[in-house]
């Protein structure tokens, strides 16, 4: 059964103009995402495919592929972005490194202990931290209960353990990839080796 979702009354960029069209879509259903491209085609973001729209109906973003979600006003009707290029060049601040985070681990090494292959719960300090160990993305890992415990407060030298994958810091759009969990197919061209390193 669909749910009628009533858009906000205008946009918040432009005063005065209405905003995009309501949506129609499962009740339940997870809200739709869309990946913001500057006009580099360097990818910028993530924002609720709704926000995406406002871009296109303004004439801010142009649409460059399209989602599951229709969205219906009276006169109009479309189907939601999923991946949108901004038409003017916006200038971010460089970041070469994305932040680390435990779910930015997890994602990063695919929810796999680095030492074994089982399902990961925990994340490792390659060279323990009681040691000197950094809390860097090229000293953690995902790791499973029984290689932590394991490991203990040792190297994995020492321990008698070997990684699959030498650890790693992930480039700076990984950041986008942490905040939505999946990535779209039709993303994946323009994130390109987020995985890998910088």
């Amino acid at each position: 059964m669909s749910a009628l979702l009533t858009p906000p009354p205008t946009s918040p960029d432009i005063p005065g103009r209405i905003g995009p069209p309501a949506a129609t879509c499962r009740r339940g259903a997870e809200p739709q995402k869309s990946l913001v491209l500057n006009a580099s085609m360097e990818p910028l973001c993530v924002v609720p495919a709704r926000r995406a729209l406002v871009l296109t109906l303004t004439g801010k973003a142009e649409i460059l592929h399209v989602g599951g979600t229709l969205y219906r006003s009276e006169h109009l009707e479309m189907s939601s972005p999923s991946v949108v290029r901004l038409r003017r060049y916006v200038r971010v601040p460089y970041r070469r490194r994305a932040t680390l985070t435990r779910r930015g681990v997890f994602i990063r090494d695919g929810h796999t202990c680095q030492y074994c292959g089982r399902p990961a719960e925990n994340i490792d300090h390659v060279h323990p931290r009681s040691r000197s160990g950094a809390h860097e993305w090229e000293n953690v890992v995902a790791a499973c209960m029984r290689c932590n415990s394991k490991k203990g407060d040792r190297t994995p030298g020492e321990a008698g353990m070997s990684l699959t994958r030498r650890p790693f810091a992930p480039k700076a759009a990984f950041w986008m990839v942490v905040a939505v969990g999946t990535v779209r197919p039709e993303w994946e061209t323009y994130l390109g080796d987020v995985l890998t390193a910088a």
